[in-house]
């Protein structure tokens, strides 16, 4: 299996005042999480408002985020419901020097798992980049099942899932099934704890802008068989894994970096800033974390 860390942060895309996207910015932001702890940053996903975002806009967030993270592992996001803009997409992204791209599955269009199957397959087949297959059926309508997982490692540069399902029992099927083959990451940060003791590799996470240093901790711990003492930082983290979950997310992680005093910026339509009564919550559970 590829030899890929076990944290890695989905980031946010920081926008400047006027709208655009912050490179110099989102380079200080990529540096930051490398020194709280991620060995990856998933760049120009969810959380990074990828629907929002043109092709041009995400290259040059690739480039300039693998420029800033110095040698950790940095994933492009290049899935669309397109398959063939999915293709061009990461075949342009390899020139970046990117170290792997990672695919959603197709939302709207809701394919069937023969469907997910050709997708995935032909994307992997138009790069020699590693792929992570991304699958979120609470954003794209349509769930990949474990028994299309395991199909799909059978392609050898299909390295890793990241499992948003919300859904233990398949999550648990899916690493019964590929855990020789594939990295199973969480892609909830409160479902990391039991997936990892399911034997899932690891997460990629939205509560790491926040608190990377614990949530590391958290994984050292689970990886060295304390599993007492990661228990018991779960238990602590758990009211923020939940309350940046809130509402859409990524609008509780960047309002919540603003008000820490990292200028991450807006949001483009259709998402916008939170009413009051969720920003004060989200004042509130930062205030609990000292974290503002």
């Amino acid at each position: 299996m590829i030899n890929w860390g076990r944290l890695f942060t989905a980031m946010v895309t920081p926008f400047n005042e006027k709208g655009e996207v912050d490179y110099s910015v989102a380079g200080e932001l990529a540096r930051k999480l490398v020194s709280e702890g991620s060995d990856g940053i998933v760049v120009g996903g969810t959380t990074g408002e990828s629907p929002a975002l043109s092709d041009k806009e995400k290259l040059k967030l690739f480039c300039t985020v693998k420029e800033a993270a110095g040698n950790v592992t940095v994933i492009a996001g290049t899935g669309s419901n397109s398959t063939e803009h999915s293709v061009e997409l990461t075949k342009e992204a390899e020139k970046t020097g990117v170290d792997g791209v990672m695919a959603v599955g197709p939302y709207y269009n809701k394919p069937t798992q023969k469907g997910f199957i050709g997708h995935f397959s032909t994307i992997a087949k138009n790069t020699s980049l590693p792929v992570i297959v991304y699958n979120v059926p609470g954003r794209t309508g349509s769930n990949i099942l474990p028994e299309t997982v395991k199909k799909l490692s059978s392609i050898d540069n299909i390295v890793a899932v990241k499992e948003a399902s919300g859904d233990i029992d398949q999550i648990s099927e899916i690493i019964s099934m590929v855990g020789g083959k594939l990295l199973v990451y969480s892609g909830d940060d409160s479902k990391t704890f039991p997936v990892m003791c399911l034997g899932g590799h690891g997460v990629i996470s939205v509560v790491s802008h926040l608190v990377g240093r614990d949530l590391r901790k958290m994984i050292d711990m689970l990886v060295s068989g304390n599993l007492s003492e990661a228990r018991n930082v779960h238990h602590r983290l758990m009211p923020i894994f939940k309350g940046l979950f809130m509402i859409t997310s990524p609008i509780p992680v960047k309002m919540a970096l603003n008000m820490t005093g990292f200028k991450a910026g807006g949001f483009r339509l259709p998402l916008v800033e939170a009413d009051e009564d969720v920003v004060h919550k989200l004042k509130t559970l930062l205030e609990s974390y000292n974290l503002v």
